[in-house]
């Protein structure tokens, strides 16, 4: 009994001894050196070496000119030329350094210089703790490798991460742009930088500003959050995510999207929407707007899909399927709708309705005409089946004129002068000053000129052929008073530019305002580390 516990003492306190051999820091070796002495006067406890010094300790491999060894502490200082190596993969040049063995933390001074397979640091002092393998410097610093030069008055460098991070302000210079952050970590095996707080990346095609973003250096590729614009010459692009291609000049946004434009005095709004800046064009989708400045007024373009094309003086807008549009005295809609800014041309594609004030417009073509000299509302031309109508302004009943063709001239962007051609008739209920029913004008010629005030009939002025009179109302029976074709459709009427939108694209919209509520939420938290970043030197396994 007494000789097992005796046994199990003893391998007790063996294992405990192994265990402390096993964390006793290691001895730095001196492996090499020409000259060696020992002169407690001058440099007391420590031993001097003088002459291709090459000491070791755990991995690391210091060479100097002379160097200082404090063999009790376990320390060393070096002199001239000195050079720390671990491995191949990071390299510490200096004029001077020291080295504790002990806690295993390196002190580099004097045109200090780390370089690995990706990159070079130069700055005056460098501090590495190899316990966590990091490297640290707070004088000013130049980071190089082949793509691009890294400007900070601090840093860190993670050595397994291959991750340099800064804290403070920050540039970096490739040859074709230049980023500033006062939060940046960059990957400099991968090329990959994390922006977070203010941060701008300019060049000569664009300016960029972000707030939380990722850029890819080497393939030129990116992705910002939190605040984030591009800025080109004649256009700002806006969105809660902004993904951008350099080399293509493409980016798409996502989320409460704005594009302005600024040469045009236009606005494009939606939650998704594709710019290729080279091409000239822009796709917008998802509760899309397009807000034009016109003559003191915006006029705003929804449709399910927008389309801008063509650059400045022959711009191309399209908008399709449902189209609607609102002006404060003018609105309509339509099945798609083509604008050009070179003709100042809008067509009314597929089922035209046009809003003018209380009247309603319809026909099979519906073109608007603008002015590009005084940048106003010109002409309006509806082709085949024009009908116009509107409620009497008291009554039950419906003032209307129908014909083949009209032909309208805008006045400081109201409707003023309006000739219906050919087979034109006309429905119209005359009052008196004191809005009391004369009678209802009935009549059928070849012309019809209408002059329009505020919107409303002023006068009527019939030519050739006329035939009709006006008729007492007693004397003329209900279905009479209708001319055949007429549909009311004042419930489609478009008040405001809140009518633009359709239920479903509303609904999709309080959805997003949540989720952007949700994100906002997270905007002091960093980007998220992506996976080929991570996983950039990994290489792939082969399938057999």
């Amino acid at each position: 009994m007494k000789k097992s516990l005796f046994f199990l003492r003893y391998c007790l306190l063996l294992l405990i001894t192994n265990l402390v051999l096993a964390q006793a820091p290691k001895k730095i070796i001196v492996e090499n050196s020409d000259f060696a002495d020992v002169n407690q006067v001058e440099i007391p406890d420590a031993l001097l070496l003088i002459g291709n010094v090459r000491v070791n300790h755990d991995g690391v491999v210091m060479t100097c000119n002379k160097a200082y060894y404090f063999q009790k502490e376990n320390y060393i200082k070096a002199f001239g030329n000195v050079q720390m190596v671990q491995g191949d993969t990071l390299f510490l040049n200096s004029k001077y350094a020291e080295y504790n063995g002990n806690v295993k933390k390196a002190y580099a001074s004097g045109d200090a210089v780390m370089s690995s397979p990706d990159a070079t640091l130069v700055t005056e002092i460098i501090n590495f703790d190899r316990n966590i393998q990091e490297v640290f410097y707070d004088t000013p610093g130049t980071i190089t490798n082949k793509d691009n030069t890294l400007e900070s008055n601090s840093g860190r460098y993670y050595v397994k991460q291959k991750k340099f991070q800064f804290l403070t302000a920050v540039t970096i210079t490739n040859p074709t742009y230049v980023i500033k952050s006062n939060h940046l970590d960059y990957f400099s095996n991968s090329g990959h930088s994390y922006l977070f707080g203010p941060s701008t990346i300019t060049s000569k095609a664009n300016y960029i500003y972000t707030e939380k973003g990722f850029y890819d250096t080497k393939k030129n590729l990116a992705h910002f959050l939190n605040k984030s614009f591009i800025k080109y010459d004649d256009r700002v692009i806006k969105g809660d995510s902004l993904y951008y291609d350099r080399n293509r000049e493409f980016a798409s946004a996502t989320r409460n999207v704005k594009i302005t434009d600024s040469i045009n005095r236009g606005i494009v709004k939606g939650h998704y929407a594709e710019v290729y800046k080279k091409l000239d064009s822009m796709y917008v989708t998802k509760r899309a707007v397009a807000v034009n400045f016109v003559e003191n007024d915006s006029v705003y373009i929804h449709g399910k899909k927008l389309m801008v094309t063509g650059k400045e003086g022959n711009r191309v807008i399209r908008a399709f399927n449902n189209v609607r549009f609102y002006k404060t005295d003018l609105s309509g809609k339509c099945d798609s709708i083509h604008s050009s800014s070179k003709t100042a041309l809008t067509k009314m594609i597929g089922n035209p309705i046009l809003w003018n004030g209380e009247s309603q417009i319809t026909g099979d073509i519906m073109h608007l005409i603008g002015n590009n000299t005084t940048q106003k509302l010109d002409s309006l031309k509806v082709l085949e089946n024009t009908f116009i109508v509107s409620k009497d302004t008291i009554g039950t009943g419906y003032n209307q004129v129908k014909g083949q063709n009209l032909y309208g001239k805008f006045e400081e962007g109201k409707l003023r002068d309006v000739d219906i051609v050919k087979n034109a008739e006309v429905i119209y209920y005359m009052r008196n000053e004191a809005q009391e029913l004369i009678g209802i004008n009935k009549n059928v010629s070849s012309k019809i000129n209408l002059l329009l005030e505020k919107n409303e009939i002023e006068t009527i002025t019939f030519f050739q052929q006329v035939d009709g009179d006006i008729y007492p109302e007693k004397d003329l029976p209900e279905n009479a008073r209708k001319l055949r074709g007429l549909v009311w459709r004042g419930d489609e009427r478009i008040k405001s530019k809140d009518d633009l939108f359709p239920p479903e694209e509303n609904e999709d919209n309080e959805k997003i305002a949540k989720a952007t509520k949700s994100a906002e939420a997270k905007e002091a938290i960093p980007m998220k580390i992506r996976k080929e970043t991570l996983n950039y030197d990994k290489k792939k396994v082969k399938k057999k």
